[in-house]
């Protein structure tokens, strides 16, 4: 008997620390998050080199590319994301990725044309470590209307 709730206190024990730094990994994820938004606007193209995986890959309106193509377009202002108004968020932990889903109402300055667009945005983040890193990012146009299923 004592075995048993000596197990069962053990495992309360465990399952508390696991979500406990699940909890912990999805609040780092929605920081990384908001803080990449104000890199962007401030094209501070450090901190996104270090945020962004060496693999990473960028889905725009205009199309896709990779890591060192997105800082360039982000250094030069050839897209200068001024500000990403978030209305809804939403964070899923697989293992050691993460998906978020921001819903924005994005002002930016694309080619010298000023642009207001609707989006939802995916981000996928790894792991390696204890670093989040970005390892997608994809811009999908959408309605005012759209909502984020949590």
């Amino acid at each position: 008997m004592n075995k048993r709730i000596i197990s069962l206190f053990l495992l309360l024990v465990v399952a508390q620390a696991l979500f406990a730094q699940k909890a912990a990994d999805t609040l780092q994820i929605i920081n990384l998050s908001k803080a990449k938004w104000q890199w962007m606007a401030d094209k501070d193209v450090d901190k996104l080199a270090n945020l962004f995986h060496d693999e990473s890959k960028f889905v725009h309106m205009s199309g896709t590319w990779k890591k060192d193509e997105e800082l360039d377009i982000i250094k030069t202002g050839r897209i200068w994301y001024r500000k990403a108004d978030v209305h809804d968020l939403a964070v899923e932990l697989v293992g050691d990725n993460a998906i978020v889903w921001n819903r924005i109402t994005l002002t930016a300055v694309v080619r010298g044309a000023d642009a207001v667009t609707e989006f939802t945005v995916t981000e996928v983040y790894k792991q390696q470590k204890k670093d989040w890193k970005l390892l997608a990012l994809t811009f999908s146009g959408v309605q005012d209307t759209h909502k984020i299923v949590h």
